[in-house]
């Protein structure tokens, strides 16, 4: 698996994943595709805030965006997109849901690179077929069952 993958941080936070950390994440989720391109942006709440609101019409910073890249015709790409996570949102959501933070970013890599892929939850069906495929990629990372409450 060559996966090339370009880790922006925008934002200077305690305890961020370190490179090789969102390697192993994204290269779980984008499975057998060979020779695919990643980027992976890390915003505070000020870019994530806007990015949310032009992009996606909504206020406030979401915990994570995809940006699927739409090849050109006639143009050769092995770009997959572009994620952009908001690290006070995934932190924030990591502490209110009393999952680990490492688990909860592991997830929102594997979620994001999910949409990259075409993936989504629009409907029940998808809901349960992307869920049922994120668990599994978690599963095999080592991580628990995102969607478990284990309270």
């Amino acid at each position: 698996m060559s996966l090339e993958l370009d880790v922006q941080y925008a934002i200077q936070m305690e305890a961020l994943p370190a490179l090789d950390q969102f390697r192993a994440w994204a290269e779980m989720a984008v499975g057998n595709q060979a020779g695919v391109e990643l980027v992976i942006r890390v915003v505070d709440t000020d870019e994530g805030a806007e990015l949310n609101h032009r992009y996606r019409g909504k206020q406030g910073p979401t915990n994570v965006l995809s940006f699927p890249f739409e090849v050109p015709p006639g143009v050769d790409s092995t770009m997959l997109g572009d994620l952009v996570i908001c690290a006070p949102v995934v932190m924030q959501e990591a502490e209110e849901q009393g999952k680990p933070p490492l688990d909860h970013w592991a997830h929102m890599v594997v979620h994001g690179v999910l949409h990259l892929q075409g993936y989504d939850h629009q409907s029940d069906e998808q809901t349960e077929a992307m869920e049922g495929l994120e668990t599994n990629i978690m599963k095999k990372l080592g991580y628990a069952d995102p969607y478990t409450d284990d309270d």
